[in-house]
């Protein structure tokens, strides 16, 4: 008897006995956590890697070398390099071609510049946010979802109890077993994306902060050689 209740009561079976709706509710859980993950760990990856590019890029500039050599590496690995050599890429190429101009004065170049560097940190921090917003999204839903799938399974189970004469633990059991698995389904969904949505976007945060100082600092570098 005890093996027979353990057998109707497992994972497994109650899925398998679930109503449509709810299975389709699982199946769409399911496949939403997989998608989660898939981002969180390309997330992680891509962050890090722009944060150890950023770090690698300011110890060279501020070591103090020829921008004009360190202009030409960036352009010459121009598919491996980093956010911020790419700012300063864009921001001193800018520079160069307006100040070769005639008749331009030093707060035109400038201004050139700095709308070079701004039009590159909007690209990559695009880059850097990219499916941030389906994070935050899984996490504030799923939750939802996973409820929705948990009433409409208590409903039928209770819908079930019609044709008893005497209702038992026994009947309503799985069927509530069944319906709480769409709610544990939508927090294991929603957990791990909200917390990794919270850590993504503080180092976003952070890197786009480094970004606009970086384009400050370098604009003043600037200006003191047009000068």
């Amino acid at each position: 008897m005890n093996t027979s209740v353990t057998q109707d009561l497992s994972l497994l079976h109650l899925i398998g006995s679930a109503s449509l709706p709810v299975q389709l509710v699982m199946a769409l859980l399911l496949l939403t956590s997989f998608l989660s993950w898939w981002y969180i760990f390309r997330k992680m990856f891509s962050i890090r890697l722009a944060i150890k590019q950023s770090d690698e890029f300011e110890d060279v500039f501020w070591k103090g070398p020829d921008l004009n050599k360190l202009y030409q590496s960036a352009s010459n690995a121009r598919h491996t390099t980093g956010s911020m050599e790419r700012i300063f890429e864009a921001g001193f190429r800018e520079f160069v071609k307006n100040k070769r101009q005639p008749g331009m004065d030093i707060s035109t170049v400038m201004d050139g510049t700095r709308r070079a560097m701004r039009a590159t940190y909007q690209r990559e921090m695009d880059g850097l946010e990219s499916h941030l917003s389906f994070l935050a999204t899984v996490g504030s839903v799923s939750p939802y979802v996973g409820l929705f799938g948990t009433v409409w399974g208590i409903m039928n189970s209770f819908r079930g109890l019609s044709n008893v004469t005497q209702a038992t633990i026994a009947h309503v059991a799985p069927g509530i077993a069944e319906a709480l698995i769409a709610t544990a389904m939508g927090l294991f969904a929603a957990i791990p994306a909200v917390i990794a949505y919270n850590r993504y976007a503080h180092d976003v945060d952070r890197l786009a902060t480094r970004f606009e100082s970086f384009m400050e600092e370098l604009s003043n570098v600037l200006q003191r050689q047009a000068a």
